[in-house]
């Protein structure tokens, strides 16, 4: 007899229950009464589709990380510098950034599932002004290509490039360039929104997996330039660099 397939990773009704009532109730003491259920019912989901992406990112996009360590983000909030002390994260989100580059760092993908709606996407979200330099030079210099990847039919139909732009094309490049529509970008970016719901449908995971296959080449046209700027700093002062960030 013929074994059946694994369910594809998909959350559940209880998951965005399970959010909607850490909205109400965003205190620790409440969160550690409600650990277990947490666990059952938003974090195991979340590592049932890292560790099954991990697998299919073998064949679609082997230079970015999914790992349950590396990829989840903690439900924990960084309260210090912000007006709302709030505690915890209201949703629950993973990245997978290039191994090279390591986490929050270059270009890579993201998912997030809120109570009020899931979020997949990726590109590069906060370059500093050395890699905005780099990838915009990378562009600039290879701009068919990169003409390609962004008007790509599966780029154009998840929305096409976004991101913030610069009302002028920056110093160093006419405004005649042929690249100078994307020159003006300070992210290039590509995501889909979906209703909180959508995390439960049967398709979810296959729509997540598309999402990301289609943003896999702009991922890996703008870390082309990154890698090659960490390579070319000595390791402990590119590992410096990153910790300071």
């Amino acid at each position: 007899m013929a074994r059946m397939a694994a369910p594809a990773p998909a959350f559940t009704a209880r998951t965005l229950t399970f959010l909607r009532r850490l909205v109400r109730h965003n205190d620790r003491a409440w969160f550690h009464a409600h650990r277990d259920e947490y666990d059952a019912e938003v974090r195991q989901p979340m590592v049932a589709l890292v560790e099954q992406l991990a697998i299919d990112f073998r064949r679609i996009a082997p230079d970015l990380v999914a790992d349950p360590a590396r990829s989840m983000f903690r439900p924990w909030r960084d309260t210090r510098f912000s007006e709302n002390k709030a505690p915890l994260k209201t949703n629950i989100a993973a990245g997978f950034p290039h191994r090279a580059l390591g986490r929050l760092q270059g270009a890579g993908l993201y998912l997030e599932v809120s109570p009020t709606g899931v979020w997949m996407g990726g590109g590069a979200w906060a370059p500093d002004t050395a890699q905005r330099l780099a990838i915009r030079t990378h562009i600039a210099d290879n701009t068919d290509r990169f003409r390609r990847i962004v008007r790509a039919q599966a780029f154009t139909r998840i929305g096409g490039l976004q991101g913030r732009q610069q009302t002028r094309v920056p110093r160093g490049w006419a405004a005649t360039h042929p690249a100078a529509e994307w020159l003006r970008y300070a992210q290039w970016l590509g995501w889909r929104e979906d209703p909180a719901a959508f995390a439960t449908a049967p398709d979810f995971y296959a729509t997540v997996l598309g999402t990301f296959r289609a943003l896999v080449p702009l991922v890996t046209f703008l870390n082309e330039p990154l890698v090659a700027q960490a390579a070319e700093l000595p390791q402990e002062n590119w590992r410096r660099t990153r910790e300071n960030r």
